[in-house]
């Protein structure tokens, strides 16, 4: 019982970790509010879980937000791309949805959508962590993602499942869940990802335009 108050114990270690997610989780939610500050939100986000898991960070918050200023325009025009992918991805969707013609022409293109859709979430899962990494292109970011995607497609599948993990409880489970939200997914991904952009870093910390 001695060793669970331990402050340096791994019983403490991990609430620590927890309630340092959950407050991670609050941050991202605010900073994210306005819509178009989401990308250097999450981008803010992944900088201190990526730091979390090798036991690198200092103070959350103040990182929080020095992360946040430092990649807000890079972030903010990627997330701005983004943005515009996902409005697409919807009245294409929507189009598909009503139309619903059993012919060759409409497969087609519902393939299309479906190969379109599987990428941008390919993307939405890396470029975030890969900006908090490292420092490159707008296009460089994008192509990176995707190549980084499809070449550890395990990884891949693996935060794609932790993602729908956490939708499927908070939406039909225990909706107060949510307080650990992003926060908490992200911590879990960069654990995943850390491995991963270990192996795509350059030597010397000379950013190539793809891995």
């Amino acid at each position: 019982m001695r060793d669970f108050f331990n402050p340096e114990g791994p019983a403490m270690n991990s609430i620590t970790r927890i309630v340092s997610t959950v407050w991670l989780n609050i941050l991202w939610f605010v900073c994210s509010l306005p819509v178009i500050t989401a990308g250097a939100s999450t981008t803010a986000l992944f900088t201190i879980t990526l730091k979390m898991v090798k036991n690198e960070e200092g103070n959350i918050t103040k990182q929080f937000f020095s992360a946040f200023r430092s990649n807000f325009r890079f972030s903010t025009k990627v997330w701005a791309i983004m943005l515009a992918a996902q409005v697409i991805l919807a009245v294409d969707g929507y189009v598909l949805w009503h139309m619903r013609f059993k012919n060759a022409f409409w497969t087609i293109l519902t393939a299309i959508f479906i190969v379109f859709a599987v990428g941008c979430l390919i993307v939405a899962m890396y470029i975030f962590p890969l900006m908090a990494r490292f420092e490159n292109t707008v296009r460089a970011m994008f192509v990176n993602s995707i190549m980084i995607g499809i070449r550890y497609i395990f990884c891949t599948v693996l935060m794609a499942a932790v993602y729908f993990l956490m939708l499927l409880i908070v939406v039909r489970f225990y909706t107060p869940f949510i307080i650990f939200g992003e926060g908490l997914c992200a911590y879990i991904c960069s654990f995943l990802l850390t491995g991963v952009l270990d192996k795509v870093s350059p030597p010397e910390d000379d950013q190539p335009d793809s891995p």
